[in-house]
């Protein structure tokens, strides 16, 4: 594939709208803004510069990662240093012409540093407003939770959600999948969607294809993040076809982490060709060497993923969006028109 070809996609695919579902907002903190906000609030790092930094970014598994992930997310402390966190993602998501997002909110990794569930949100909010009235940036926010914790502290955390529960469209769970299965959370599910929460979780990353069928019959998910490993469970392949349940896969995630070895490897593009409803997100992209743009990129120069592809990946992530039916629609017919 020549360069001239490659620039060619990469050019196209950054012109298109698009929406991303799978975002962690502590993943996208920037080098550089981990190092400043360090500074400004006298924390410790083992780093001194952003290539030390970088440099920190070769993880052998899940585990080796949230471990830096969580030191990373200990120099955010007040409103501004949170506002400027979402802000950095959102003008992100306006450079790549990232019209709708879904991002994943985790209180339970501030409360050990003493942020509370108002400074947290108070700078959220603000950024997110500002984005909305700047350039009509659409985000929802999904309360995300930490399966290594004990499904008691995600109730409380749920329970110190409330009164900000009209920001959250949805609920999720993340943190490392080993030894902490799906039905862990089973009690906290019924309890948020009782509540009118709409429901995901990562399942199907590193834990095995069961940790997916759990996830859509124990907590009654609408979609699932990751969910890679359903290859290993024809019928379970089957249910996800049938149903037009969505995964929301991380290419650059999936081989930073080891879940595939190569990019050659990754199984993305044969689960779209069987008729899955795939989409494309980045994760968390300060650490894992690309935001959306670049994981399509990614799957063009790793896979030879053709403009009819992206185009269906794209459309899966407006339709599998949290967003209402009439949103859906003006955001797949502004896409259209735009091709």
């Amino acid at each position: 594939m020549s360069l001239e070809s490659q620039q060619h996609f990469s050019n196209w695919v950054a012109s298109l709208p698009k929406a991303e579902l799978h975002l962690h907002i502590d993943g996208s903190l920037q080098a550089h803004r981990l190092l400043s906000l360090a500074r400004k609030n006298s924390i410790e790092l083992p780093y001194s510069s952003v290539e030390e930094v970088e440099a920190a970014y070769q993880f052998e598994n899940l585990q080796s990662f949230l471990d830096l992930y969580y030191l990373g997310a200990s120099v955010l402390i007040d409103e501004d240093d949170f506002y400027h966190l979402m802000m950095d993602y959102l003008l992100k998501c306006k450079e790549q012409n990232i019209v709708h997002t879904e991002i994943m909110v985790e209180p339970q990794t501030y409360a050990p540093n003493g942020v509370s569930f108002a400074t947290m949100m108070s700078g959220f909010q603000r950024a997110i407003s500002d984005a909305s009235e700047g350039w009509g940036q659409s985000v929802l926010l999904i309360l995300s939770f930490l399966r290594h914790m004990s499904e008691d502290e995600c109730i409380q955390a749920l329970a110190d959600a409330q009164p900000y529960k009209g920001s959250f469209v949805a609920i999720g769970l993340a943190s490392a999948e080993n030894g902490n299965p799906p039905k862990k959370f089973k009690r906290l599910y019924q309890m948020a969607i009782e509540q009118g929460y709409r429901a995901t979780a990562h399942a199907g990353e590193e834990g095995p294809p069961q940790y997916i069928w759990d996830s859509l019959n124990e907590l009654k998910v609408e979609r699932i993040d990751h969910g890679v490993r359903c290859v290993e469970d024809e019928a379970l392949l089957a249910h996800l076809i049938e149903q037009q349940i969505a995964l929301t896969v991380c290419p650059l995630s999936n081989t930073k982490l080891c879940v595939f070895d190569s990019m050659q490897q990754h199984n993305v593009l044969e689960l779209l060709e069987q008729g899955i409803a795939v989409t494309i997100n980045s994760d968390d992209p300060a650490y894992f060497d690309g935001y959306l743009n670049e994981n399509f990129d990614a799957l063009h120069q790793s896979l030879a993923l053709t403009k009819a592809q992206a185009l269906t990946l794209i459309e899966n992530s407006f339709k599998a969006s949290f967003l209402t039916q009439s949103d859906k629609d003006t955001y797949l017919a502004a896409l259209a028109a735009h091709c």
